[in-house]
């Protein structure tokens, strides 16, 4: 059966050259980083090289760069010291976030009593940056939290209004950029951001590694204790052959960037101009021009086919996810569709088809093969 993988936004095939780059360090460099011999000072070597060329497609120091277990990690770290060592009294989020920034929030919220304001969402995915000026207006110790790319349906925030923004009014601004890092540009020093946060797996690196940018002087304490690893930011033997693999993966991406970004471009062009042939019907959740790998469709079907849609196109071999109500009640509506569609428009059926440079046109025709034999 031919098998065709569009959920790119969930996570993302390894490149061949990062598992061989993983390979050779778990063969020859399994020494601990933190250990005074040979075989320590090489494995710490790798680290300090893979930190310093991660910085370097940032724009930052090496030392701004801390190795985390990935995105989730990083995002919970990062706002539970800004409550508990750099006293924020306010936390400014919006609703459209992924669970790694609204769970920690509310537990936040719940812990320490702190203020919640969540920032209005447009019916297209943005987020009204009046708004977030308006309550930011009322001084209080604020983090802003909002993320660079909607996994779910690819909206962009501007990063450097948005930074603008946070510094006229004195707030500390951290962004969810697990979508959105090693698939464009993001420059540390042009645009003052304090706290970012990236996950391998999202650019063709390993799972369970990530990376939290904190930029110098924060002031954030550790989650974990133990060791003095990370600075004595973040305890534990640092996994070596991860962070080299994605190191690798950054790298490789980066330097592919502009081609990728081009040919992945196209692949979505594609996809809505055979879906207005054959489903003209259809609406995207958000705007055409969000993020070039994510679009997220409504598809002009009656309810009952919402619960079986994902099951029959993987019956087909086709690899796709969605966050809209089933009909049963049994799937949670999801909850950035929610702040965007109407009550009709959440029941119908939805997907979300993210692409990567391993896709081919073949793949969306026999995507849309398979739909219209629903």
């Amino acid at each position: 059966m031919k098998k065709v993988y569009l959920d790119n936004a969930s996570t993302t095939a390894m490149r061949p050259e990062v598992i061989q780059e993983m390979t050779k360090v778990m063969v020859e460099d399994f020494g601990n980083p933190s250990s005074t011999h040979s075989f320590g000072r090489n494995g710490k070597t790798i680290l300090e090289l893979s930190r310093k060329s991660i910085a370097k497609h940032f724009n930052c120091t090496a030392q701004e760069i801390i190795f985390t277990s990935g995105g989730t990690e990083a995002d919970n770290w990062i706002l539970r010291s800004a409550v508990e060592d750099l006293k924020v009294e306010r936390i400014i989020t919006s609703k459209i976030e992924h669970h790694a920034v609204l769970y920690p929030v509310l537990a936040l919220e719940e812990e320490y009593n702190i203020q919640v304001d969540y920032v209005k969402v447009h019916q297209d995915g943005s987020l009204d940056l009046t708004h977030l000026s308006n309550l930011l207006s009322d001084e209080k110790k604020t983090l802003v939290s909002l993320m660079h790319v909607n996994n779910e349906t690819g909206a962009i925030l501007d990063l450097d209004r948005v930074s603008l923004i946070c510094k006229q009014y004195n707030a500390l601004f951290h962004s969810d950029t697990v979508q959105s890092i090693g698939k464009t540009e993001i420059d540390l020093q042009k645009t003052p951001i304090d706290f970012v946060v990236a996950s391998a797996h999202k650019f063709h690196g390993p799972k369970g590694i990530g990376f939290a940018f904190v930029r110098k002087n924060s002031g954030l304490q550790p989650l974990l204790f133990g060791g003095e690893q990370e600075k004595g930011l973040r305890a534990g033997t640092e996994a070596v052959h991860q962070i080299a693999g994605m190191a690798k993966a950054l790298s490789v991406s980066y330097e592919k960037l502009e081609q990728e970004r081009a040919y992945i471009l196209d692949l979505k062009k594609y996809l809505i101009a055979q879906l207005e042939v054959h489903f003209p019907d259809f609406k995207i959740n958000g705007k055409r021009d969000d993020f070039y790998n994510i679009i997220n469709i409504i598809l002009p079907f009656s309810s009952e086919k919402t619960s079986m849609l994902l099951f029959s196109l993987d019956m087909k071999g086709i690899a796709v996810s969605r966050g809209s109500a089933c009909q049963s009640g049994s799937i949670k509506p999801s909850h950035v569709l929610k702040e965007m569609l109407s009550e009709d428009d959440l029941k119908l059926p939805n997907l979300r088809i993210s692409f990567s440079h391993y896709n081919t046109k073949e793949d969306i025709d026999w995507l849309i093969e398979s739909l219209k034999n629903i």
